[in-house]
């Protein structure tokens, strides 16, 4: 599930934010949804980082156990943002199968699936994201953090690299960067075929103009054997920052929320939501992610 009003790709996209175009920026109300062209001013970031470093000094952990509708599961996100003191991680999956896609996002281009997935649009930016068998994450960090004020880049970097490095300490070889888009292509419709079956479907989202996530890796993507297995998409607004990830084609039954929020932190404390936020999101999904007018914006 996500790069944003100032996140990344149009917007930061889920796909690790779909950075290909122009650095552009739009105004929404206060919030800023801006693009980075990562090819520009970018370092090798393949390597780990220090282990004794972790991005951030404390961290709430919020093992979402029920599985939401699209909807709330979006909702949640924003109202833990809303309410946020502490840098936080939420994992989650989903009730029944679903497809996110990105703030900038044409519902036209997702119509399609309407019958078959349960459609919401992000607060986030970038492309279409199936969602199913894969480990759904949120991150949100207060504005009064330290860790807010580096670069949306810096922040999705080194989120990506904790992911490998926790895939790593699980026997895994993933990487991050930039590899081959034709291969990627190739390799993501293999791992979606394996999980829906529905090649025709699968393969129109992903040639058509590039739009699925996981089809498309750029810099600072999660990598495993070639294909991409996590991409991330941010916002920004002036209470924090959230990104919204998504992590695919990995066994999930190895501890790897667990291995994944101690790469983060080494002060991480398993929380509950409170019933300020769960109120606040039954809000948002009813007044907001579930209306039709956020839907179809676009």
């Amino acid at each position: 599930m996500a790069v944003i009003p100032s996140g990344v790709e149009n917007g930061a996209a889920w796909e690790g934010a779909t950075w290909t175009g122009r650095p552009k920026a739009e105004r929404v109300g206060s919030e800023r949804i801006k693009s980075l062209d990562v090819s520009e001013g970018t370092r090798d970031v393949s390597t780990s980082l220090d282990t004794t470093t972790r991005l951030l000094a404390s961290l709430h952990v919020y093992h979402d156990d029920g599985r939401h509708s699209g909807a709330m599961n979006m909702a949640l996100d924003e109202a833990l943002l809303e309410h946020a003191t502490v840098p936080s991680i939420r994992f989650y999956q989903w009730r029944a199968p679903a497809l996110s896609f990105g703030y900038f996002g044409e519902f036209g281009e997702v119509a399609i699936h309407e019958r078959e997935r349960d459609l919401v649009r992000r607060w986030t930016g970038g492309g279409i994201v199936f969602h199913g068998d894969d480990l759904t994450y949120s991150i949100v960090i207060p504005v009064r953090d330290s860790v807010f004020a580096e670069s949306s880049m810096n922040i999705y970097k080194k989120v990506h690299r904790a992911l490998a490095d926790a895939l790593n300490g699980l026997h895994e070889s993933a990487e991050l960067g930039a590899c081959n888009r034709d291969r990627s292509r190739r390799g993501a419709l293999q791992v979606a075929l394996r999980r829906t079956g529905d090649r025709r479907s699968l393969e129109s989202a992903i040639m058509d103009r590039g739009s699925n996530c996981f089809a498309n890796p750029v810099h600072a993507d999660v990598m495993l054997n070639g294909q991409k297995i996590a991409g991330a998409a941010q916002r920004r607004t002036r209470r924090g920052l959230l990104q919204q990830g998504s992590i695919q084609g990995v066994d999930l039954e190895n501890d790897l929320a667990e291995q994944f929020a101690h790469a983060l932190s080494v002060n991480c404390s398993e929380r509950q939501m409170s019933r300020e936020v769960l109120d606040r999101a039954r809000e948002l999904a009813q007044q907001k992610y579930g209306a039709d007018f956020w839907l179809r914006m676009r």
